[in-house]
């Protein structure tokens, strides 16, 4: 919520456009990031986990607000803010993680087909273990079902906090897109 305040805040103060990036989106490629001709846009999340059933790779196909721009004449960020504090709160007992961020922003864009800003990505920690190890079927699996090849990328430093990605492990995939940004696209050879 505090970011969506933040870039309102911008807006009135006059600036035409306002972007909001996380702290943990590495951007592989600024060149190929480019903001899209609609008044707003959000990033895209295609994240990739093993199901516990099959024990094979499955794709959610998401949006988030890791990456998000707004411009002056935009009619969603209004309404989006507005939903996230009715939704606060109405809420009781515990949070999920994302509540008014993904989750909500993918219940929206399910219905309403927001505007998607393709190479704005972010990847799964199943998909990191994957570039960590030179490959595998979560990695192949992201690179089939993302529409354009990530510029910018979402490394979800939160698995780090659970676990499941070690301070080292991230330091070592950043340098390996620094030196390969290609490694996400189709092909990933670069």
């Amino acid at each position: 919520l505090a970011r969506l305040l933040a870039l309102k805040a911008a807006l009135a103060e006059g600036y035409e456009q306002v972007a909001w990036c996380d702290a943990d989106v590495f951007v592989l490629a600024p060149g190929q990031l480019i903001l899209p001709e609609s008044d707003y846009a959000l990033g895209r999340e295609v994240w990739i986990q093993v199901d516990s059933k099959t024990n094979k790779p499955r794709v959610y196909n998401k949006v988030h607000n890791a990456f998000m721009f707004y411009r002056r004449e935009n009619a969603f960020l209004d309404f989006y803010i507005d939903t996230a504090q009715r939704l606060l709160r109405l809420h009781e007992g515990r949070f999920v993680p994302q509540f008014i961020g993904p989750k909500l922003l993918t219940a929206i864009h399910n219905i309403a087909q927001c505007p998607v800003i393709e190479t704005a990505g972010m990847l799964s920690p199943m998909v990191i273990r994957d570039l960590l190890d030179g490959g595998g079927p979560c990695l192949d699996l992201f690179r089939a079902r993302n529409l354009e090849q990530p510029a910018a990328v979402n490394l979800c430093y939160s698995s780090v906090k659970s676990g499941e990605i070690s301070d080292a492990e991230m330091d070592q995939l950043i340098n390996l897109l620094a030196n390969n940004p290609a490694l996400l696209g189709p092909g990933g050879d670069g």
